[in-house]
């Protein structure tokens, strides 16, 4: 088994609100969890922690529990993983507040049997064949919200873990049921990676190859290789600004199985 991890700030005077873990439990299997943590606009979220201290309280949890509780289902697991970090800081912080620290999850598991995975939000899963193909697995609500309606604070806000917008993981351990979950035969799957929306902006975003080739890289050059990769192409001035961004947390994880 290989596995290779990287994460690099958007900014380095700010701190990366990205989080990555793997781990590979004595029982065999192993487990990669990837989190990009939502930064809210200048005004708040109503939370003295922050972001980057919810993505790591949340993200410990979700690595301690996918790897010690194989009899629970992921979305059972980010429910509970939500509900601890809420917890951990009801007392001293407004978790009604709509922009409560968040943040998009990917999840997946593996053992002898089965490969589990859990997508929320603008991260993204890529599972790959024995034959080589490639399948993406996405949860595109963000994506079908028009892009003039998220540049204005107060439209995107009534979006946030609503009915017809989009979801993230925040206080509210219900939002676990909106993850796009599955489970396909451990013969079927040779590798996996999982991608913030910043290194999966490769593909996504600039074009640079498709999921396939964004695989390939990552085989052959690491997760240090895609960001660096993306940063390159970031730092072009002919290409225009991604979204609203020119650089974000990057981060991806890769696991051969």
């Amino acid at each position: 088994m290989r596995i290779d991890l990287a994460s690099a700030p958007g900014d380095p005077e700010r701190p990366n609100e990205d989080w990555l873990s793997a781990a590979t439990p004595a029982a065999g299997g192993g487990v990669l969890v990837a989190l990009d943590g939502v930064t809210p606009p200048r005004d708040g979220d109503g939370c003295v922690h922050g972001v980057p201290w919810f993505a790591a309280r949340l993200g410990g949890r979700l690595t301690e529990l996918s790897g010690s509780r194989p009899d629970l289902p992921l979305d059972r697991i980010l429910a509970e993983a939500v509900r601890a970090t809420a917890g951990a800081h009801e007392d001293t912080c407004d978790l009604s507040h709509v922009r409560t620290p968040q943040a998009t999850v990917v999840v997946v598991r593996w053992d002898a049997a089965y490969v589990e995975h859990l997508v929320l939000s603008d991260s993204v899963l890529l599972l790959q064949a024995p034959d080589g193909a490639v399948t993406a697995v996405l949860d595109d609500r963000l994506d079908r919200v028009p892009r003039e309606v998220l540049r204005s604070v107060a439209a995107t806000d009534a979006l946030r873990n609503a009915e017809g917008g989009f979801f993230t993981a925040a206080a509210d351990p219900a939002v676990a049921a909106r993850a796009v979950t599955g489970r396909t035969p451990r013969g079927g799957v040779r590798a996996v990676a999982a991608l913030t929306d910043g290194a999966s902006r490769w593909t996504d975003t600039f074009g640079e190859g498709d999921w396939a080739q964004c695989l390939a890289v990552l085989r052959k050059e690491g997760a240090e290789g895609l960001i660096a990769r993306v940063r390159a192409v970031e730092s072009d001035p002919a290409r225009p600004r991604a979204r609203h961004k020119r650089h974000d947390d990057a981060s991806a994880a890769y696991a051969e199985l």
